[in-house]
């Protein structure tokens, strides 16, 4: 029991990484129907922004930790905020109205020029950060086992949820979630009744690479170890939990992502870890065989 508690919570913080990542997939798909692969490589470029920011302030000597994360967090999601606005700007708006393929093409060239770039830029080895967030509360002790939900952890989760919140009112309660909305249901009369879809579809892809900032940097905090390859593994993990939970769906990107980290978590605790990615892109089929449009996505509808 206390092996499985603490496996449960690190699934839970692990999920919710995943699930703030793929907030930005379903956003840009609920919009521009477009998959933007390049959103794993801006969560790595998050995470590399972070730890720049981590050194440059260990060097000038800002140690209080809440001062350090703080100044982090802001420089890390507006550096990051300002190239999802230039992938946009120029990979995907000039092939916007393009045949269907050329933006997924164009995804698939960003993300392979980010990966690159940071690679020359940092280089190919492991980057390295010291424990920032340490220490722990003791939840429960079985046969000397105890099961442990660290400071970083309930920081992970604390943050995913007021992130969450804080979308769900952009997008019901905001002049730009209306926005949104009307540019999800039909781009054209949208513009016809005065949305400036250019600016909506730029300010949803800035608001997705911020969050995925915060995902880079709660990544850095959590695992301590970033390379230029993170951006790919983790954005086709939370692309599956977007699709898991249904594409277009914010609920449903942070079920997705959720499930998919449980999944993982369990399968490398008890079965192997070799096959954990196994078992999560498995059980994606599973669920679209039986809800093709994830767990909680809704049918297009076409109307004539």
């Amino acid at each position: 029991m206390a092996y499985f508690l603490q496996q449960l919570i690190n699934g839970i913080a692990l999920g919710s990484i995943y699930g703030l990542i793929a907030i930005g997939y379903t956003m840009v798909y609920g919009i521009i129907g477009m998959i933007n692969f390049a959103h794993g490589d801006i969560f790595m470029v998050g995470a590399f922004i972070a730890l720049i920011a981590f050194l440059a302030l260990i060097a000038i000597g800002v140690t209080a930790v809440p001062l350090a994360l703080l100044i982090v967090l802001i420089l890390a999601m507006a550096l990051t905020a300002v190239w999802g606005w230039t992938v946009e700007r120029v990979a995907y708006r000039p092939l916007r109205e393009s045949f269907r393929l050329a933006p997924l093409i164009t995804a698939i060239g960003m993300s392979i020029v980010l990966q690159n770039f940071i690679q020359v830029a940092q280089g190919a080895r492991v980057k390295p950060l010291q424990p920032v967030i340490t220490g722990g509360y003791k939840v429960f002790e079985q046969d000397n086992f105890v099961v442990i939900l660290s400071n970083i952890q309930i920081l992970i989760v604390a943050t995913t949820l007021v992130l969450m919140t804080a979308f769900w009112l952009i997008i019901t309660r905001t002049a730009l979630g209306r926005a949104q909305r009307a540019c999800e249901q039909d781009r054209l009369m949208a513009s016809l009744s005065g949305v400036n879809v250019d600016r909506t579809i730029s300010l949803t892809f800035v608001l997705g690479a911020a969050l995925a900032a915060v995902a880079g940097l709660l990544y850095l905090l959590y695992y301590g170890v970033i390379d230029f390859y993170i951006g790919f593994i983790a954005g086709i993990k939370a692309f599956t939990a977007a699709v898991f939970g249904g594409i277009g769906s914010l609920p449903g990107a942070m079920l997705g992502g959720l499930v998919i980290g449980l999944i993982e978590t369990f399968w490398s605790a008890y079965f192997t870890i070799e096959y954990k990615d196994v078992a999560a892109f498995s059980m994606l089929a599973i669920v679209l065989i039986f809800f093709p449009t994830g767990l909680l996505g809704r049918p297009e509808v076409e109307k004539v």
